[in-house]
């Protein structure tokens, strides 16, 4: 499948390799796809954020997705699905950081070496970049896909992106128009 992805939608997935590897995260999760997207210039993914208004809050972004792996990578609505049935994720967090240390439920415990393996998240949203680029008639996988693919499945970075004013609604209008062919980028 990589052989067909773009320049930039590779840089994408080995920005999350590092920024895993920068976490001491043992596998590559969505989340890091996210992270690397952010870090992004010139590239259609890049054009369509800026499109979109984020350009100026990537390290909100970046501070929210932190905050969710503080909270063992529930999504906010989790904590307020949750806080609903009488339990506070905010105080368990600050019970465990308490006594195991800050980022205790992160998973960012260090890593023993080797390669990285793949999230079965991160895994999804790799082979759903495909199928919205089969689904657009691109013949190639740009980082404008993996980003589709982010905000199209439910969890921790699609939350992040909503909050920021990025929906899969807005970006295809962004990169396709009401034509289908692609615009941004």
């Amino acid at each position: 499948m990589f052989e067909r992805f773009t320049r930039d939608a590779r840089a994408v997935v080995k920005g999350a390799v590092e920024h895993c590897e920068r976490t001491g995260a043992g596998t590559v999760e969505a989340e890091h796809l996210l992270l690397a997207l952010l870090g992004q210039e010139g590239s259609r993914g890049a054009s369509a954020l800026a499109a979109l208004g984020v350009a100026d809050r990537k390290e909100s972004m970046g501070r929210a997705l932190a905050a969710a792996r503080r909270r063992a990578g529930l999504s906010q609505a989790e904590a307020d699905a949750l806080a609903g049935l009488g339990i506070d994720v905010a105080e368990i967090v600050s019970r465990v950081e308490e006594v195991h240390g800050v980022g205790a439920l992160s998973g960012d415990r260090g890593w023993w070496g080797g390669r990285r393996s793949f999230g079965r998240d991160a895994k999804d949203v790799l082979e759903k970049s495909l199928r919205i680029a089969l689904a657009h008639r691109d013949r190639t996988i740009g980082d404008q896909h993996v980003l589709l693919a982010l905000t199209a499945r439910p969890g921790v970075p699609a939350e992040v992106l909503a909050d920021h004013g990025v929906t899969y609604e807005g970006l295809v209008r962004v990169l396709y128009g009401g034509e289908g062919e692609a615009k941004a980028g």
